[in-house]
């Protein structure tokens, strides 16, 4: 009779890389991203002991695991706070639901403290520097060499870019804490520092970082102008080089971009109705 499993840590106790993707295959699956998170955690320090780097797909799970375990107490941080502010319901309801969002502002905190942990302590490599990369990586005529310095410089633009959206969700609800914003906002320039020495316009990930760099730009340091002329120059700057999109990342590509178009159009039309709110 096999052994009784009684929690995620038993499950990946000793169990090696192989073990370890296969458990978060399953569980990403079973859309139980909690046990995603630990998996993945673990999968992050045993590689970083054997100075391995995370697989493409190793890091997308990453990503995954995170993105929807933090997503869901995002969803839930917003709903308590629009009921706070309505201020309906009895003094116990208010006195009950302001106990209940600090709860969840707990869990949130310790949930992006966590993957912060992970990525600034395991993945981001600190001796990359911008001025250190060679020209040439953004364009299809490279050599083997230079392939492989893209890459390198496409998975630090990752990690950075997570980084950012993690110390951004902190900001949305600890808006005294002016760190989270410098922070968020550092991460996300030098992630955009090097996209733009080595990766297409057209990217995904270069994409997906315009956007929510300037998310940050115009939700969290409330600098539309910056926010706008990002989001344009992302879009414009793709827009020119559609034609060279590959079919496996034409759908990404194009989805990013809507996003960014909607997003200038929501914003300007803002700036329209409110100009006073957006004058420096």
């Amino acid at each position: 009779m096999a052994a009784q499993v009684t929690s995620i840590d038993s499950l990946c106790n000793d169990a090696d890389v192989a073990t370890l993707v296969a458990l978060a295959r399953i569980t990403e699956t079973a859309e139980r991203f909690e046990d995603m998170c630990t998996i993945m955690g673990k999968l992050v320090e045993k590689k970083k002991a054997t100075s391995q780097p995370l697989a493409v797909e190793e890091r997308n799970m990453l990503s995954v695991a995170y993105k929807n375990v933090v997503g869901q107490r995002r969803s839930s941080w917003r709903t308590l706070f629009h009921d706070e502010e309505a201020e309906e319901g009895s003094d116990l309801e208010k006195a009950q639901r302001k106990a209940y969002k600090n709860l969840v502002e707990n869990e949130l905190k310790g949930k992006c403290e966590e993957v912060l942990g992970l990525l600034e302590q395991n993945l981001l490599d600190k001796s990359m520097k911008k001025e250190n990369i060679q020209d040439g990586l953004d364009t299809d005529n490279k050599t083997p060499e230079q392939q492989e310095e893209a890459n390198k410089v496409e998975t630090q633009v990752f990690y950075l870019k997570m980084c950012g959206d993690y110390y951004r969700y902190l900001a949305e609800f600890n808006t005294e804490e002016e760190s989270y914003k410098t922070n968020a906002a550092a991460k996300y320039d030098e992630a955009l520092a090097f996209a733009q020495k080595a990766l297409k316009p057209t990217h995904p990930t270069r994409l997906g970082l315009a956007l929510n760099a300037s998310v940050c730009y115009y939700e969290i340091m409330h600098q539309s102008e910056e926010a706008c002329t990002l989001a344009k120059d992302a879009f414009d700057q793709a827009i020119q080089q559609l034609d060279s999109l590959s079919d496996s990342t034409y759908k990404d590509s194009t989805l990013i971009m809507q996003l960014l178009r909607d997003n200038l159009t929501i914003w300007t039309s803002e700036k329209e109705q409110n100009p006073e709110e957006h004058e420096d």
